[in-house]
């Protein structure tokens, strides 16, 4: 199944922003003396820097809030959203298979009660 291509692509289907964090993680562990074997790493990086930072309760406290928010965020920008038609056939299919199943389960309860009354003389 192809790709579908987004606007920023170049022709090898790379986006610009994926370019500057592959360097920006290349020079860093290339500075540090470590050969690149991963790709990523920022949030090693980010807790080793803080680590040395001595903090306060209340500090703390607002500290792991608020990167809990920031965290929440950086991911949400990573998030393929998908287009109003793949939105409206995602939606179409769930609403299909949800009816398909209830349906399903109304005739098999209902064969199972007329069959649990008969065998019992009702």
């Amino acid at each position: 199944m192809a790709e579908r291509k987004r606007p920023g692509d170049d022709a090898a289907g790379d986006r610009p922003e994926d370019e500057v964090f592959d360097d920006a993680v290349a020079d860093d562990d290339a500075e540090a003396g470590e050969p690149v074997t991963r790709g990523g790493g920022t949030a090693v990086r980010e807790r080793t820097e803080n680590a040395d930072k001595p903090r306060s309760k209340e500090g703390r406290r607002g500290g792991r809030i608020g990167g809990f928010f920031r965290e929440v965020v950086s991911e949400l920008r990573k998030v393929i959203w998908p287009t109003r038609k793949e939105l409206l056939t995602y939606t179409a299919v769930v609403i299909v298979f949800v009816t398909v199943m209830t349906a399903i389960v109304a005739v098999l309860d209902y064969g199972f009660g007329k069959g649990i009354l008969a065998s019992f003389g009702n």
